[in-house]
């Protein structure tokens, strides 16, 4: 049953071997379950036929394991497969007739041959010489009796020399293909024929070549010339003369080789190519003297041109550049008459041309470059449009510029211009005759028109679009220009355009950096208006290197270093720039932002975080500034940002605080007067709260209370009652002075009597008036103790305590009335020079 399995499974194989039911590896595995279940059913005596199955199965298996490239697994079935030299015994023992025997001996010995040149194929695949040459031997004696194999074994050695010969391993492929060309004429009734032997002995001289030419030169020859006479083949007259140049062999030897062809018809190319290959080597005479030869043969030839380019493609290479000359002036000669090249030709001259040109142009024989690219100017009609041709006018306008002939190269670009004028080449040569005219108009147009061609890009000489790696690198160069002309307008506009367009943020940051300086140096010497929207150019500097800094965040690694120095170097500029622009508080408080920003990518150490808690305070103060001269929506819209900016500061002076000692820092004391005047005058909930932290403090200066109290009354803001409350705690603080500053004790004083006086009749409570009077009293208590008590300041507290008594008699209370005068006269008394007038 087993037995039968693996014949069924072996034979559903074969019927789908024409399919494409199961691929070349499927059918190797399928394979070999079969045959191996097959040998598990062999019993100690098998009979003929199980073991004639065995033989075919193993090798067919051997075979499949080789053709998908595992040789290694190949190898048991093909010893399994040997056992055909057992059958081979068992027919010389059995009881067949004689012709019987003849007949399954010559099977037996075809299958021994088969099994063997598999063999040789695993072992080969395998790398192992000496045993695929072992196999093939046996082979090789067996042909004797196997005459038709002669052709499958010279084929066998052949694509194993060709297999060595590509892994350069020369002495295995020359073994090989010798092998082959021996085999091949064993019988030539078999033979594999005159052009495979040829094609053998070719790779075999090319193999001796290789190997080393000058040791085996004489084997290499020997090859070549048995494979020219077994059949006459232009490869095999080509490998020749490459041998013998790569001996170094004598003019002579080689001029006999070409010669040698010469008498047998070869095609044009060939002819073409051995000339080449000869004049590569430096064999000029050789090589003249066939394309002579091949000239005159093919002179009726509508491919004779071909030849001609080549004449003076080698004519240009031996420096020979007047000679090439004059056959390029018969070629326009002839062009002109009706002898055109072909267009494929035709384009190789030009560029051959234009190459020469180019040589010149580098070397700065501007004349010279002219001259060549003339004669390519020659082969295009009057009115022509070509992209080509509006390549070739460029280059001719940048040699006229060379040689300071503006007007030429207008006239050249004004062509250049008919042929392509969307092209940025173009625009580019229109700017560079501008720049060296001093048009800095025209140069400006020239660049706006890039810029535009660059956002929307056209099509060029190729027909490829213009990428945008070329756009910029014109536009670079067109701003390098304009800085060496001393045109720094112009160099300005190239480099915006550049930086819109610019992805390589190395050279985008180079660009904005050079912006930013040439931005500063034209800023100082104009008008009001025009420093206005170059400032605004600025911010937008600055606004896109913060950006594509922030975009590199998301690439690789190693940009880190490169990301951290950009930050520095901006921010620091963005700092200056703001310290610069003072006078216009908006773009000041932008670019104080955008040093915060742009910090925010260096490292956070102490120098960091102190620059970006003094930019956003310093925003905070601008917001606020611009918010005393405005109303309404947009003085909220002020105040908010301002509070915005304030509390990111607050975050960032809470770690700087833990970074050293600030006690002399005034950040504190800015902090809570700038949140108090935002949220004053916002309106905002959120400032009693402010208030109580601010009443917890022990260490309060006088002067930040004074500045409280005045901001709490500052429209649009109104609170009395912590105006009062800061003036209190001010006019306490002044008391505790062991040297009271009496001057600023006076101010305090007056400002808390006059937000306490009364308004109307209704506020002269006892209360007020016992508030008030405590005031007075503290008055006229440091005024009783010291000079220094500004006369104008007693004045005006006589003045007011006369009128709240005058105003007390008024309403009929005479008692209250005549101390408050009273109080007023006590004042009088330390009147100096206005004494006598009030008394």
């Amino acid at each position: 049953q087993a037995e039968e399995s693996a014949i069924n499974l072996w034979n559903w194989v074969v019927t789908k071997h024409m399919g494409s039911v199961v691929n070349d590896e499927q059918r190797a595995k399928l394979r070999f379950v079969a045959c191996r279940l097959l040998c598990l059913c062999e019993g100690s005596d098998p009979p003929e036929e199980t073991i004639r199955r065995q033989i075919l199965m193993s090798m067919k298996t051997g075979k499949g394991w080789i053709d998908i490239g595992k040789a290694d697994l190949a190898d048991g079935f093909l010893e399994i497969a040997m056992r055909v030299e057992k059958l081979y015994a068992k027919l010389l023992k059995g009881s067949y007739g004689e012709t019987d025997v003849h007949v399954h001996k010559a099977d037996v010995e075809r299958n021994l041959f088969k099994i063997l040149s598999y063999q040789a194929e695993s072992v080969f695949a395998q790398g192992d010489f000496q045993k695929a040459m072992m196999c093939v031997q046996r082979c090789k004696d067996m042909l004797m009796k196997l005459p038709k194999e002669t052709c499958y074994l010279a084929i066998l050695c052949y694509n194993f020399g060709v297999e060595t010969y590509e892994w350069k391993r020369y002495e295995q492929s020359s073994f090989w293909l010798s092998q082959s060309y021996d085999i091949g004429k064993m019988d030539m009734k078999y033979s594999v024929g005159k052009e495979m032997q040829a094609k053998v002995l070719r790779l075999l001289a090319a193999a001796y070549s290789e190997w080393d030419c000058n040791l085996y030169l004489d084997k290499a020859l020997k090859a070549i010339n048995l494979a020219n006479q077994e059949n006459l083949h232009p490869a095999g007259f080509f490998l020749k003369v490459k041998i013998l140049l790569k001996s170094g062999a004598s003019d002579e030897d080689i001029n006999s080789a070409v010669a040698e062809f010469l008498h047998h018809e070869m095609s044009l190319d060939f002819c073409s190519n051995t000339a080449k290959l000869l004049l590569e080597h430096g064999k000029e005479s050789v090589g003249f003297y066939l394309l002579n030869s091949v000239t005159e043969r093919f002179a009726s030839s509508p491919d004779l041109g071909k030849i001609t380019l080549l004449h003076i493609e080698f004519l240009l290479q031996s420096k020979r550049e007047l000679l090439a000359k004059q056959k390029i002036e018969e070629i326009i000669i002839g062009h002109y008459s009706g002898k055109q090249l072909m267009p494929e030709v035709l384009n190789q001259l030009h560029i051959i041309l234009w190459d020469r040109a180019a040589k010149h142009y580098e070397a700065k024989s501007y004349s010279e470059a002219l001259h060549w690219y003339n004669y390519s100017v020659s082969f295009y009609t009057p009115g022509q449009i070509d992209q080509n041709l509006a390549k070739l006018q460029r280059n001719m306008a940048s040699c006229f510029l060379h040689l300071k002939q503006a007007d030429k190269a207008k006239e050249a670009v004004k062509e250049a211009e008919k042929c392509d004028p969307n092209s940025i080449f173009t625009k580019f040569t229109v700017y560079k005759i501008a720049l060296v005219e001093k048009d800095t108009d025209k140069a400006l147009e020239a660049v706006i028109e890039m810029g535009k061609l660059l956002e929307k890009p056209s099509q060029h000489e190729d027909k490829l679009r213009v990428d945008e790696n070329t756009g910029t690198n014109i536009l670079s160069l067109a701003a390098q220009i304009a800085l060496e002309n001393e045109q720094q307008v112009v160099a300005i506009k190239a480099l915006e355009y550049l930086s819109e367009h610019l992805q390589d943020c190395q050279r985008l940051f180079a660009a904005l950096k050079c912006l930013l300086r040439l931005m500063l140096s034209k800023i100082m010497a104009e008008n009001e208006e025009k420093r206005h929207e170059d400032i605004n150019s600025m911010l937008n500097y600055l606004t896109l290197a913060h950006k594509r800094i922030a975009e590199t965040f998301t690439e690789e690694k190693d940009t880190e270093d490169m990301r951290v120095l950009e930050a520095h170097w901006f921010r620091k500029v963005a700092w200056n720039l703001a310290v610069q622009f003072k006078g216009c508080p908006e773009k000041m408080r932008d670019f104080f932002l955008l040093s915060f920003k742009l910090s925010q990518f260096c490292p956070s150490d102490k120098a960091i975080l102190i620059a970006q808690k003094t930019s956003l305070l310093m925003a905070a103060a601008v917001d606020l500034e611009m918010g005393r001269q405005v109303t309404s929506s947009e003085q909220m819209e002020l105040l908010t940002q301002a509070l915005q900016h304030l509390q990111a500061c607050k975050e960032i002076w809470k770690v700087l605080k833990l970074t050293g000692d600030f006690d002399k820092d005034p950040t504190d004391t800015l902090l809570l007067l700038y949140e108090f005047e935002a949220r004053s005058k916002l309106n905002d909930p959120a400032l009693y709260n402010l208030m109580e932290s601010v009443w917890e403090q022990p260490q309060i200066e006088v002067k930040t209370l004074e500045i409280i109290a005045s901001l709490a009354m500052e429209p649009p803001a109104r609170y009395p009652v912590l105006c009062k409350k800061a003036l209190k705690c001010a006019l306490n603080l002044h008391r505790k002075q062991t040297a009271i500053d009496v001057v600023q004790f006076s101010k305090c004083l007056h400002s808390l009597i006059n937000l306490s006086l009364p308004t109307g009749l209704t506020d002269w409570d006892a209360c007020v008036l016992q508030e008030l009077w405590d005031y007075f009293e503290d008055a006229l208590s440091v005024v009783s103790h010291t000079d220094a008590f500004p006369e104008t300041e007693i004045l005006w507290l006589m003045t007011r305590a006369w009128n709240a008594g005058i105003f007390q008699y008024t309403i009929g209370k005479y008692k209250e009335a005549e101390q408050w005068c009273g109080l007023g006269m006590r004042f009088l008394s330390h009147l100096g020079s206005l004494k006598k007038s009030y008394e």
